[in-house]
């Protein structure tokens, strides 16, 4: 496949479900410490507000060129019309549902002298009429996508994953999943999941060696029913389990400045490069070289292609 800052063989349509988030940066100076605590007193400069969770999958899409939806809940209130506003800025194909019995999620981080001081997260759990809208509105979109990803925040937005995966898998969809939790049976028959080693321990126990890690990740691979897994392992870069092969990719090195969101840039470029018709080897290397760029920006951030493939 030939790919470079500005064309794919084929465009790449993603539509990406799961937990969406609004993220709130509180930027200012620190100069001295509270006297009625020992913490520092933050005087707010600037507000920033990016998409989060799921959101921020769909706009890292986006902005490596893939014609990319977003099906998600939001609340009835100004954090979900901000993220409505967001999104429709950045032409992404908007499926949100509005649910008025919860808030829109939001994580408020502060920030001091380029250090995050303080996160602040403000979550419910969607209601059970929307979440049942969505899977029938889930249902109906997916012929109109060739990849789906599923990003999974732990936040309720994806109870009923097993459904989902089982009418994309009926359909030939890939399906990517970015997992939580202790338990990944609920992801059976995905294409591919892309754990870091933190949420892999979580579901295979602990490992001595490489080898012993290649036998848990393959042994968890058969059991079910993947394509493929990837793990994130931070600064030792990325491994790849297939039936066929083990591939390690060492990460590059580079300051790591911030690494918010770059779960979120690894599944939007390895899914924008299969959309497009790359190999599996190809797309995971992407992928890894987005992940090195983006824990150099400053919260959830974005890749773009002139940053991967140069200029045309």
């Amino acid at each position: 496949m030939k790919t470079n800052a500005m064309t794919f063989d084929r465009e790449p349509r993603l539509l990406v479900v799961g937990d969406v988030m609004l993220d709130r940066y509180w930027f200012g100076d620190v100069s001295r410490i509270s006297p009625e605590a020992p913490v520092p007193i933050v005087r707010v400069e600037k507000r920033d507000e990016r998409l989060g969770g799921a959101a921020n999958v769909a706009r890292n899409a986006v902005a490596l060129g893939a014609r990319t939806g977003l099906l998600g809940v939001v609340g009835q209130d100004e954090a979900g019309d901000v993220v409505q506003r967001l999104v429709t800025d950045l032409n992404i194909s908007s499926y949100l549902n509005r649910d008025a019995a919860i808030p829109t999620i939001i994580k408020l981080r502060v920030i001091g002298r380029q250090q995050q001081l303080l996160r602040i997260d403000f979550e419910n759990a969607p209601s059970d009429a929307v979440l049942s809208n969505k899977l029938t509105q889930f249902n109906a979109l997916l012929p109109e996508y060739d990849v789906i990803v599923l990003s999974d925040y732990n936040k309720g937005s994806l109870v009923n994953v097993t459904q989902m995966i089982a009418s994309a898998r009926s359909m030939g969809k890939r399906i990517l999943v970015d997992p939580k939790g202790d338990d990944f049976s609920r992801y059976r028959g995905a294409s591919i999941l892309t754990p870091n080693k933190s949420e892999l321990r979580q579901v295979v126990g602990s490992w001595k060696s490489e080898e012993e890690l290649t036998s848990k990740a393959q042994h968890l691979r058969a059991e079910l029913e993947l394509e493929a897994l990837l793990v994130t392992r931070s600064e030792e870069g990325m491994s790849l389990y297939t039936a066929n092969q083990v591939l390690h990719i060492p990460t590059i090195a580079r300051e790591v400045y911030d690494v918010s969101g770059a779960g979120d840039t690894v599944i939007a470029t390895l899914a924008t490069m299969l959309g497009a018709g790359a190999a599996l080897d190809e797309a995971v290397a992407t992928a890894n070289r987005a992940g090195g760029i983006v824990v150099g920006k400053l919260g959830t951030a974005t890749v773009t292609r002139e940053e991967l493939f140069g200029a045309a």
